[in-house]
């Protein structure tokens, strides 16, 4: 089944967010202190996977908690509604269980919230009873004999109390009567519930702040377990262990430590190698599991008993460091990778929501670039996953259709205390402010820099006038069934000689193939010079105007017939009958070789 439509309300800055619409993936924007963190709470709250409750003290919005009756007739507070659609293997189960044609769709609601009488779930479904009452008939073939006591029944309930009222009930009778009893309350609705509620995903919750512990005492883990006070850190770390095939009573037995260092390390190997189709920023590191005694002069709780330590290995500078001193985006990438893997070995989770709150925040812009892809690639075809993120590197650019907006909405009136309507989910990006629209407005430049202006063989020339001439002569070459340009090149204007080589230094490391088409003028022959011995283009890959012109000096328009120029200074400028341009004219109007001099000088002479 899939969640497709969520609503929060009454639950810390969500007064109420609206419906808003959730598919394979939703990217929830918004800046920090927008109330996305509540969003995935209150998600979370409907099927944790964790261990997680509401608390209605700290999590019901404070500023009416004084009112929680007055607001509330029923007594309850409704925090979570979801809406679902049932799939083709939902709805063999149903058909498995119940017969053909019970159910009158194939969606539901499912709702949550505080007070809610023995803390269940709602589920707002179809349910044909009448229907499952008839095949439930069929199915033990009561005779029309048998069926009589069940004239005008059309429920389980009612039939439960048809059935049990018999003074003697037939062997048919009485498998009915138990096939009834099989579903909670004798209700066929709650019967189809409890089939569904059972292949009903859970929600896996974790943000940028859970950090595996890069080292353990695993007799205090042990007793924090038995004492219920384990550290977040820690509890990664368990389903590490766990993910790796072995516990920490295991781990306690000296004689069998090197089995399960090997194991461990087989565990980590994997996840490493995992981490590295998605991390580029640095592909020589790995981990190692190093499990041994505590040392003396080492900070209790590692001073005594058995400890092990995640380390994470340079294989360029052959050294390794403790996972806590590695960068806090690798640790993060690490420890949910460990997360997610015990996940899917979970019975009961491998269809679960990932409900991921600000991932990859500390990462890299190129990095977050990696996750995202990795989300895609890895997690999609598996998981729903709603994320949040205020980074422009973490908005799917390819899927916008996918990008929710959060904020925090409040109203300024005039001479009025302003008016606080909470967290709202719009799809509408027009209707928020600046601030919140700050990630798409970035990753939209960032997409458009990219796609736009550079390409994986980018042509550097000086400036946007300069990408327009060059393709029209292109067009112009290609209409006479010559060759044009390479459509594999993007141009980009680079601004200037002085801009080139910043340029390159940049993005060259990006694996992008650069070529250069300059201006050159007397003054700038050094600066060319300098720019060929700093090695940092391709041996002939930097070429100026003036290679293909036979002039000393030269600028893109040189490579233009000069009646041609004639005609599109007048095409462009228009200038009045007195003071068109001619060929004679512009050749003579200054000494230089540079036919937009020669222009320049020109329009001077003719405004003075």
């Amino acid at each position: 089944m899939k969640l497709t439509k969520v609503r929060v309300q009454n639950y810390r800055s969500v007064e109420d967010s609206g419906e808003f619409e959730v598919g394979d993936l939703t990217c929830l924007v918004g800046k920090n202190e927008a109330g996305k963190t509540a969003l995935l709470s209150a998600m979370r709250g409907l099927k944790p996977s964790q261990s997680f409750e509401f608390d209605e003290p700290i999590d019901y919005p404070r500023r009416f908690s004084t009112r929680f009756d007055d607001r509330h007739e029923d007594g309850t507070a409704e925090v979570i509604r979801t809406w679902w659609r049932l799939e083709t293997a939902d709805l063999a189960v149903v058909e498995k269980r119940f017969g053909a044609g019970v159910l009158k769709g194939d969606t539901f609601q499912a709702h949550f919230g505080f007070r809610y009488e023995d803390d269940s779930r709602i589920w707002v479904i179809d349910v044909d009873s009448a229907k499952v009452l008839e095949n439930m008939l069929t199915k033990h073939a009561l005779d029309a004999t048998e069926r009589n006591v069940l004239h005008g029944v059309a429920d389980g309930p009612g039939a439960d109390k048809a059935l049990s009222g018999l003074a003697e009930r037939t062997p048919k009778q009485e498998a009915l009567l138990q096939d009834i009893k099989k579903c909670r309350d004798s209700s066929f609705s709650k019967g189809v519930i409890d089939v569904l509620s059972a292949r009903q995903p859970k929600f896996f919750f974790t943000s940028h702040f859970e950090r595996m512990s890069g080292m353990v005492s695993i007799q205090k883990l042990q007793q924090d377990k038995q004492n219920k006070t384990v550290s977040v850190g820690d509890l990664i770390f368990l389903a590490f262990l766990e993910y790796a095939g072995t516990t920490l009573e295991e781990l306690l037995e000296a004689d069998r430590r090197e089995t399960l260092k090997a194991t461990c390390e087989a565990a980590s190997n994997e996840i490493t190698e995992e981490i590295f189709q998605f991390w580029s920023q640095n592909n020589a590191l790995e981990v190692v599991i190093d499990i041994d005694s505590g040392k003396a002069k080492d900070p209790a709780p590692f001073n005594t008993g058995t400890v092990a330590e995640i380390r994470i290995k340079n294989n360029n500078h052959k050294a390794t460091l403790p996972l806590s001193e590695r960068s806090a985006g690798f640790v993060w990438f690490f420890s949910f990778l460990a997360q997610f893997k015990q996940l899917r070995k979970t019975p009961g989770n491998g269809n679960a929501i990932i409900l991921l709150d600000e991932p990859g925040l500390t990462l890299h812009g190129k990095a977050q670039g990696d996750l995202l892809r990795y989300i895609v690639e890895r997690l999609l075809p598996d998981h729903q996953v709603i994320f949040t993120t205020h980074s422009p590197f973490m908005v799917p650019m390819d899927r916008l259709a996918d990008v929710r907006i959060v904020e925090d909405v409040v109203i300024e009136k005039p001479g009025k205390r302003p008016e606080v309507k909470g967290t709202k989910v719009r799809s509408d990006v027009l209707e928020v402010n600046d601030d919140t629209l700050f990630p798409l407005q970035g990753a939209l430049g960032y997409e458009v820099t990219q796609s736009l202006f550079i390409g994986a063989n980018t042509w550097l020339v000086e400036g946007p006038s300069d990408i327009l001439y060059l393709q029209v002569l292109s067009q112009a070459l290609t209409k006479r069934r010559r060759v044009g340009l390479d459509p594999k090149w993007t141009l980009c204007p680079s601004g200037g000689i002085d801009k080139i080589a910043p340029f390159v230094r940049l993005f060259g490391g990006n694996r992008i193939n650069v070529a250069v088409l300059s201006d050159i003028a007397n003054g700038d022959k050094t600066k060319i010079e300098n720019l060929k011995k700093a090695d940092i283009l391709k041996a002939g890959h930097f070429y100026t105007c003036a290679d293909f012109t036979s002039q000393a000096e030269s600028d893109v328009e040189d490579l233009f017939d000069t009646d041609l120029f004639v005609e599109m200074l007048n095409g462009a400028y228009k200038p009045p009958a007195a003071n068109v341009v001619t060929k004679d004219a512009l050749m003579e109007a200054a000494a230089t070789s540079r036919i937009v001099k020669k222009a320049e000088a020109l329009f001077k002479l003719m405004h003075g």
